[in-house]
């Protein structure tokens, strides 16, 4: 089954070609980083209007890349929620008139599921049913994922997503926008333990999460060193940083995969792609027998390939819709509404 998707839940515009779930023809991302940085961060309008700007152009491509015809492609499906709202929609319409245009079955897709699914495509092995945390800019959570469709959240930040925070220190500490990267080499060779930074502990709920205080404690030691004019060790801080959100994940999904009895652990998202908590993985992963999943930094962003994967399995469970299929800025992920 070839199944043409769409991503525009923020500011990646992204197109692929996969079939069967498992297998990417093709898979194209235009990113708006560079736009966006000019103003440290995303501006919805921006992002909306370039989606609008590069979709056609980049579908071509794709099927090009891909060695098919329009006529050839099976489903259409599309990531329709959550994400900004006008960036949504923009690809729910476009893939609503091509799905209509060809007479092919419209797919929606949780975005948060299809981070999940990246993993299907890099290991053709794994098959639910097995824990997953997915770590992103807009999402914190971690999910008991008993099959394709059926994925229940046990676990989630209250308050800022860890990528949210990982661009707002780096913003404090002068580095550009995305700040993920820039914040991971700066730490290396830093002192993590050289700044004291809280750990939050949501009291009955063990899986739970937050790091707004995290991120405020930061930001204080920034402006307090700059206001008594003090030197910041910049490195050792973003270690230090790094080190307490690894903290707060890598125990929290490990403890959850001993209660539930599962033995494989996927990590996805955007900030799956960071060293120190890949690292802190991977050794937790081994001094306990666990097998690790974490795809690799081309498929921890956001992309379309992972939503087509992700739809094939949707699909198979009877889940399509119609022209009235609307785009949703939050949803959550274990209560879909299709």
């Amino acid at each position: 089954m070839l199944i043409f998707s769409v991503e525009t839940s923020c500011d990646e515009t992204a197109v692929a070609v996969t079939r069967n779930g498992r297998e990417v023809l093709s898979s194209e991302v235009f990113s708006q980083a560079d736009m966006h940085a000019l103003y440290g961060g995303v501006v919805p309008e921006i992002a909306s209007r370039n989606h609008v700007a590069v979709l056609c152009r980049l579908s071509e491509l794709a099927l090009n890349k891909a060695g098919i015809t329009k006529k050839e492609i099976d489903a259409v499906a599309v990531s329709y929620a959550p994400g900004l709202i006008g960036a949504l929609l923009v690809g729910v319409s476009f893939a609503k008139g091509l799905a209509l245009s060809l007479g092919v079955p419209l797919i929606p897709v949780h975005h948060i599921r299809g981070h999940i699914a990246a993993n299907y495509i890099a290991y053709p092995e794994l098959t639910p049913p097995f824990l997953a945390l997915i770590v992103s800019g807009g999402n914190t959570l971690i999910a008991d994922v008993r099959g394709y469709t059926d994925i229940r959240v046990i676990g989630a930040s209250r308050d800022d997503a860890a990528g949210e925070c990982f661009d707002k220190v780096a913003r404090v500490l002068g580095l550009p926008y995305p700040g993920g990267k820039p914040l991971d080499d700066l730490s290396q060779g830093g002192d993590d333990r050289l700044y004291k930074l809280p750990r939050a502990v949501i009291e009955d709920h063990p899986y739970d999460m937050s790091f707004s205080g995290l991120k405020t404690a930061v930001v204080n030691i920034v402006h307090n060193a700059a206001q008594k004019g003090e030197a910041l060790d910049r490195a050792s801080l973003a270690a230090s940083f790094s080190c307490a959100v690894s903290e707060m994940l890598v125990p929290r999904t490990m403890a959850a995969a001993r209660e539930l009895g599962r033995d494989r652990i996927a990590v996805a998202g955007g900030v799956a792609a960071n060293s120190r908590i890949r690292a802190d993985f991977v050794r937790a992963a081994e001094a306990e027998g666990k097998t690790l999943f974490i795809p690799p930094l081309s498929l921890c962003g956001d992309n379309a390939a992972m939503i087509g994967c992700q739809g094939y399995y949707e699909y198979l469970d009877g889940r399509t819709a119609g022209m009235d299929l609307n785009a949703y800025a939050t949803m959550d992920m274990d209560n879909v509404f299709i």
